[in-house]
């Protein structure tokens, strides 16, 4: 099995316990055994521990009473929690009677909400598990072609057998997390949904129309998408609106999965090359990946939106308060027709850094416009020299 170095850094004070979430299979489980590798683990997918702990909660805290003080001077690490949501009581009592720590892992609090577990009222810090990011990687292995096709799951990356990994992911993995956990009850209407996302993902999302390819309401499609986004499966990335302005779209949202792989699966698509607009539109969906897991794994926090005008100009992601504005091309030469957006942005909001992240070997500088390499971009990234 390869080892990454993750850039998550859970480093807890006395006292203080923490959520991990993150999708299954992005490492969360791999990671804790690396990070605290003499904590206590309970692991939840074993289905006798985790019916006897459903059955009655309380055998956690019988059990951590029999452990030595060393033990419970460790983080305690319960994993795939949502699936025993009484035991958090147990957890809260624990903390606040005798001082002990946990770390909860699972892969959605969104089961845990609806059943209005004990989500321990700010005594938990939270963290996100995301996939790879290329911070991670060895230098070797970071090919664009092969981490859009294969997407940055670990186990996918690693394995020649991606495409078969992927398509299991996608019938399996989801299937379970979405219809066994009682998510939805409409399944036909929700694989519909699923393979309307196809098409339509990172584009501006008109509930109306997947409804009517769904045959359910928009009311419903909105609920898909919140799944989506509750079990981690997906962001919704808001339009830009800073100010009020008629020409500017202030409403219609984009939706992006967590993994561009996962993304490629579901619409069947597979690139060859670095070139055309499928090409253009995976490369984007790569490098919101990178900033979403920038702005967790920093705690920096900062949004992410998009500005795009009713004419059709559009910067693909905005960062913060507008501090920097940021177009993403695929091309290996960005012509002077391809800055007009980030000029009609710059124009009305004056943000500090303007860039175009692209497939250019070289970078350059165009009036207050950098056009930059994607693997200088993202060293400059997570050297938090782009934002900070």
């Amino acid at each position: 099995m390869v080892h990454y170095d993750r850039r998550l850094k859970i480093d807890l004070p006395g006292r203080q316990s923490a959520f991990l979430w993150g999708p299954r299979k992005t490492g969360k489980s791999t990671y804790l055994k690396a990070a605290f590798p003499n904590s206590l683990v309970y692991d939840f997918l074993k289905t006798d521990l985790m019916l006897d702990f459903n059955r009655r909660p309380a055998l956690l805290r019988e059990q951590l009473f029999a452990q030595p003080d060393d033990v419970l001077a460790r983080p305690i690490i319960l994993d795939e929690v949502q699936r025993v949501p009484l035991v958090l009581d147990e957890v809260h009592w624990l903390i606040e009677n005798k001082g002990l720590r946990f770390i909860l892992c699972g892969s959605s609090a969104r089961k845990l909400k609806r059943g209005r577990a004990n989500l321990l009222g700010g005594r938990a810090w939270r963290y996100e598990m995301f996939p790879l990011v290329t911070d991670e990687l060895p230098d070797g292995d970071v090919d664009l072609l092969t981490i859009l096709n294969r997407g940055l799951i670990p186990d996918h990356f690693a394995t020649a057998q991606y495409r078969r990994s992927l398509n299991a992911y996608l019938q399996d993995y989801l299937k379970e997390e979405v219809f066994a956990e009682g998510l939805t009850r409409n399944i036909p209407a929700f694989s519909r949904f699923f393979d309307a996302l196809g098409y339509t993902h990172g584009e501006l999302t008109n509930f109306s129309n997947i409804a009517r390819e769904c045959g359910a309401s928009s009311k419903t499609v909105k609920e898909y998408y919140q799944i989506l986004v509750d079990t981690l499966l997906g962001r919704v990335v808001e339009p830009f609106k800073r100010r009020q302005n008629r020409q500017v779209i202030s409403k219609a949202s984009k939706f992006y999965l967590f993994d561009v792989g996962v993304a490629g699966a579901l619409a069947k698509r597979h690139l060859q090359d670095a070139h055309g607009a499928i090409f253009g539109k995976a490369f984007e969906h790569f490098i919101l990946t990178e900033l979403a897991a920038h702005a967790s794994y920093g705690a920096l926090n900062y949004d992410i939106h998009f500005w795009r005008t009713k004419s059709g100009l559009e910067v693909d992601f905005v960062l913060g308060n507008g501090e920097v504005a940021l177009e993403v091309k695929g091309a290996s030469r960005v012509d002077n027709k391809a800055l007009r957006p980030l000029r009609a942005f710059i124009e009305e909001y004056a943000p500090k850094k303007a860039l175009v992240v692209c497939n250019e070997t070289a970078e350059r500088k165009v009036g207050p416009i950098r056009i930059v390499p994607w693997k200088i971009f993202l060293q400059s990234l997570w050297a938090d020299e782009v934002i900070s």
